[in-house]
């Protein structure tokens, strides 16, 4: 079940300051993927969405996109310091140490609280309330929310289930202690969880389950697999509840939401969540097409790329949902903030 239901917060409040995203430059099209997947640009389309999907190049690391995509959110908010990092990923650079210390280094931060969160295509939203948490315990006044993912290094590049949607991108948010009454600020967050499947969306090997059972684990299990027929099911129902939960705990209606943003996993998730909550194709935020599924990265991207191009502006009423592997999910309700994308 998804957590009780808990009033609208008050007191000191985390409120968006500044936005900002990166993709890298290589660009594979649905015609590259023809050339070595038994697979057709139709094909991919039609059960997708996708056309294009933007991926790292050798020897780039989830870290050189969070440091790209923070530095812009850092330069929206007006170029101040941030005092804490969380960076949400399933693409750490390491398996130890975390990646936020090494990001917050490269940004100037060093000193400050920096740490992972690992809630794969909910990452964004678990980051939220990490960085909402700091925020309102007084830990911090100023943090910089990255969600990074270089996705296409953990998929198997002859999985034409995966190969076809994953991507690699960063977006990050810029957040400053504020009033919760005021444009931009976080809240309430409807988060939940459900770990009895997760057997539905994982990496089976280089962990500590695998590594203490004695077994070497073939090079397959290195990659990242998902069973799509269940997954789909699972994340339109969870991302449908939390969405109804977000705006009922906001006082909204959904009749009222003006723009609706949900992690892009593929078109037809999308569409199935978005016909369920009754919103107009004119209302729903989307960049699957030209970018894929980029994990963690998906819904700040998203934010960062619609703020730029107009479809998202200062005001709008914008409900935001995302399911992951966990599995996990979440979504959250807030009028949009004035700011300068980048």
């Amino acid at each position: 079940m998804t957590a009780p239901s808990r009033p609208l917060a008050t007191g000191r409040a985390a409120v968006i300051a500044g936005i900002g995203s990166y993709v890298p430059p290589d660009v594979v099209t649905n015609e590259d993927l023809t050339r070595r997947l038994d697979t057709s640009d139709e094909w991919i389309r039609s059960r997708t969405g996708i056309a294009t999907r933007h991926v790292v190049s050798p020897g780039t690391a989830t870290s050189d996109l969070a440091v790209e995509a923070g530095a812009r959110a850092l330069k929206s908010a007006g170029g101040e310091d941030a005092d804490a990092v969380v960076l949400a990923t399933t693409t750490p650079d390491h398996t130890c140490p975390a990646t936020a210390p090494a990001v917050a280094a490269r940004l100037g931060l060093t000193g400050v609280p920096a740490f992972d969160v690992a809630a794969v295509c909910t990452g964004f939203l678990y980051g939220l309330a990490s960085a909402s948490g700091l925020i309102a315990a007084g830990i911090a006044d100023r943090v910089l929310l990255v969600a990074a993912d270089a996705f296409t290094t953990i998929i198997d590049p002859g999985d034409r289930t995966t190969a076809v949607i994953f991507a690699d991108g960063a977006g990050a948010v810029v957040l400053r202690a504020g009033d919760p009454g005021e444009p931009g600020a976080v809240g309430p967050l409807v988060l939940g969880s459900d770990g009895g499947r997760s057997d539905l969306i994982e990496v089976p090997a280089g962990g500590s389950r695998q590594r203490s059972s004695g077994r070497a684990a073939g090079p397959e299990e290195h990659y990242f697999r998902m069973q799509g027929r269940d997954t789909y099911r699972h994340a339109v129902e969870r991302m449908t509840a939390a969405s109804v939960e977000a705006v009922e705990r906001r006082g909204w209606t959904m009749d009222g939401v003006d723009r609706f943003a949900a992690h892009q996993a593929n078109a037809r998730i999308l569409a199935a969540v978005a016909d369920r909550l009754e919103i107009p194709d004119e209302r729903r935020l989307s960049n699957i097409e030209h970018v894929g599924n980029t994990g963690g990265a998906s819904l700040p991207l998203l934010l960062s790329q619609a703020a730029q191009d107009g479809r998202l502006t200062t005001g709008q009423k914008v409900l935001l949902t995302a399911f992951g592997g966990g599995l996990a999910w979440g979504a959250t309700a807030l009028h949009w903030p004035e700011l300068d994308p980048l």
